[in-house]
This record gives C-alpha cells, structure tokens and sequence, in this order.
C-alpha cells in the first residue's frame, strides 16, 4: 500500500520504519527543511531517533500537496495543536484532486477550548468526500523502542470492523502486534489522560518521593481516566487495557516518557516553557490537564489528581500544598467510585 507518515517527529518515523518493514511504500512529511533533507540524504532523524538508521527506501518532503496525493493511506503524526489545521490543509488538497483516504491518527491529548478528542477535531474538518473513515492507533509505545524494533503492543479502533483490520494488516509484524477494539472513545481517553498523570509522576520523581506514592497515584490515577471516559460513553474494560493500564504504566515509569520527563524537570524548578524547549517536543501533559480539567466540571466528575496538577501547573500552587489537597482528602473507600462505574456498564450490558 502506498501510505504518507505526516509528521517527522520520533513516533511518524518510527511508524514509518514499521511500516516500510512490512513493504508498503512509504513517504514522510515534514515542514523542517533540514529534517526532510537528512532523511532523504543520510536517512537519519538524529534530532528525534539518535543512532537510528532509516531504511533505504523511506522517503520524504516538504510539499505537502504532494505527500497527500501519493498514498492511499494516511498516517497522522503531528501534535495535537498541530491536528486541526492540518486536518483542514489535507481536507482542502484531496478535495480539490477528487481523492479519498483512509487516515489513521497517533496523538494523544485533548484540544483546548473544544474539549474534543482528536479523531473529533478531524471530523470538524474533513468529510466523507476525503476520507474514508478515522481510526486510531494507540498504546504502551515508545518511539525509541519501536525503532530498535522491541516488541510492542498497541491497540486500534474506528467505527469501521473492516478498516480497523486493514489497519491491523498494515501495521502488524513479527515485533509490532496491533489487537483491534471497538471502543474509539476509551482509546482516545485513555491515551490522552495517562499523560496527566505521568506528570504527576515525574514532579513525585523529581521531588524525591518513593515508590509507594509513585504506585498510589498510578493507582488512582487509572481510576480518574476510567471515571472521567466511562462519565464520556467509553467502556471502562478498556481502561483496564493496552491503552488504559499499559499506556499509563509505560508513560509513567520511564525516561523515554516526555511527560514523566517533564514533571522533573518542573520540579527541578524549570518552567514549563522551559521543560519543552529543552526535549525539544510537545508535552501532551500539560494542555491536556487543562482540558480535563474542565471536562471533570462539565461531567461533575471527581478527578483530584487531575485537579491539584492543575492548580500546581496554571495557579502555581507548592508543592507542600499540592500533596497536602491530595492526601487529606476527605474520606472515602477505595473501590467505592469504581463499583459505581462498573454497575453502570453491567446494567447497560444485561439491558442489551
């Protein structure tokens, strides 16, 4: 199949590295110069994937117009920020050639303001007329590792049984295995709220607290994605799962993780302005806080997690008044608000 990588950042160039293994013709696009130039030229990204390199027949550009018209397939690797304004370009481009794809997205987060999911953000901006359907692929998934070519497991959904498993077909390989789920919301969710707590994990980190607070708000913070996505018509199984419980171990246990990264460096003092500049990438974190934040106002969800990373990361609150809110909460039983969860979605399955 002949399929354009948007995006030349570490996961669209490690995805294509996937993607050009399992013989499908491959064309990346990016809008650095200097980036499009060294993959074609030494077939290396070092400024995302150092050490990494390319395979021979990866290809890229800077024309956009030309990346949209050579594939069949789409693979959107670009920052959330970054989604609806290319979403619109790509819309413009394959209308105006009377062409249709199949998109599959990567990001993780929420956008601001709107709320909304990616795969929503590409629905406002695109039609049937240009393409065929949106699914996504998410899950524990380190670009560095990827690239070196370490297994990984990673999940895909749309609303489409057909197209997830062309999805599947295409990526799928002897060290990149992709299980279909039905649940496009959950995955969603679940991909983009494990970022906040993977911050909240890297500040705990940087401020030198053990093991047993790290596993506590892993913990509850599982429980915060599952009530918040359940309250949002997702499956709480799926929370249980690769894009639930694996994406969120993986992003908040190593360095690999920006936003675990981040969270150090946030508690070392440095700004968040500053945390970016220096990794050089997006941290889905920090919006993403923001947005759920006022989706668990609007849901009348309780996400105290999510709640005090607000307060610590916009109204600059301590550190010594952060994990003071969190652990004298008011009291509550442990499985109490998950029971609440799981009862909901018992009734709604035995009612069908």
């Amino acid at each position: 199949m002949k399929i354009s990588v948007i995006g030349t950042g570490s996961f669209g160039t490690s995805l294509a590295m996937v993607l050009s293994d399992n013989n499908h013709d491959v064309l990346m696009y990016g809008r650095n110069e200097s980036v499009v130039n060294e993959i074609n030229t030494d077939k290396t990204n070092k400024s995302f994937l150092r050490d990494i390199q390319l395979p021979s027949v990866i290809t890229a550009t800077s024309n956009l117009t030309e990346a949209a018209l050579h594939c069949e397939m789409i693979v959107l690797a670009v920052p959330v920020k970054a989604i609806r304004s290319m979403s619109s370009n790509l819309h413009s481009i394959l209308k105006e050639n009377q062409k249709k794809i199949l998109l599959v997205h990567v990001a993780k987060g929420l956008e601001l303001n709107t709320h909304m999911c990616v795969s929503d953000i590409i629905a406002d901006e695109t039609s049937d007329e240009t393409v065929s359907d949106i699914c996504v692929l998410s899950g524990p998934s380190h670009a560095e590792e990827v690239a070196r070519k370490s297994a990984t497991t990673v999940s895909t959904a749309s609303k489409s049984l057909e197209n997830v498993e062309t999805v599947q077909d295409v990526f799928m390989n002897k060290y990149f295995r992709v299980y279909r789920n039905d649940d496009m919301t959950g995955v969603e969710i679940g991909g983009a709220l494990k970022n906040i707590i993977a911050l909240a994990i890297g500040v705990l980190h940087g401020l030198q607290f053990g093991d047993n607070a790290k596993a506590a708000i892993i913990t509850r913070g599982l429980q915060e994605i599952a009530r918040l996505g359940t309250r949002m018509g997702a499956n709480p199984l799926t929370f249980l799962g690769l894009t639930g419980m694996g994406d969120l171990i993986v992003t908040a246990t190593s360095m690999h993780s920006r936003n675990y990264r981040c969270g150090i460096m946030l508690a070392e003092g440095k700004s968040v302005e500053e945390a970016q500049e220096l990794m050089g990438m997006v941290v889905e974190g920090v919006n993403t806080t923001k947005a759920a934040y006022e989706l668990s106002a609007k849901y009348e969800v309780e996400m105290p997690i999510t709640k005090v990373l607000y307060q610590y990361l916009f109204q600059e609150i301590s550190e010594d008044e952060a994990f003071y809110k969190l652990m004298m909460r008011e009291k509550t039983g442990e499985t109490d608000e998950l029971k609440e969860v799981l009862e909901k979605q018992y009734k709604e399955w035995t009612r069908e």
